[in-house]
């Protein structure tokens, strides 16, 4: 059996490829994070933008880098998710991955659904007050995937 998911961090990128909440789990590392989803955009276009387009939303391992394996997930709308995993002599298994992405578009789905939060109400976005719940999903995913099992 292979031991579980251990998100670094996640990206949540806009369609206009906008950072809208970059949470790290790794405290010190918050800027190498930042560059993780930045560089992640480039293959995710190429990927998304070839010859061969697909309509699979799970773009799969987009590159490893040092200690870290960057993983893509495209919604049908175009918003990006990144997640950033630390390389290991283990197994990871796409079906978790792709498991922990849907959960993590299902969470972004329900916050950004809300009519009384709007996705750019201050210059910080999901770094708002209003989005503490959103926020807390996440990070409830990321614990969940440490430990083998991923909410729905």
């Amino acid at each position: 059996m292979s031991p579980p998911l251990r998100p670094n961090a996640v990206a949540f990128i806009s369609p206009q490829n906008h950072p809208i909440l970059i949470r790290t789990f790794e405290k010190g590392d918050e800027l190498k994070y930042h560059y993780v989803a930045h560089t992640s955009l480039d293959v995710i276009e190429e990927r998304t933008n070839g010859p061969t387009k697909s309509n699979d939303c799970y773009l799969g391992l987009l590159y490893a880098m040092d200690d870290i394996a960057a993983y893509g997930y495209i919604t049908p709308l175009k918003m990006k998710i990144v997640l950033a995993l630390p390389l290991t002599d283990s197994v990871v298994r796409d079906a978790e991955v792709i498991m922990t992405f849907r959960a993590l578009h299902l969470a972004y789905y329900h916050a950004s659904s809300n009519p009384f939060i709007r996705l750019h109400d201050t210059p910080t976005g999901v770094g708002s007050a209003k989005w503490k719940r959103f926020r807390q999903k996440v990070d409830e995913i990321s614990r969940a995937a440490s430990g083998g099992s991923v909410p729905s």
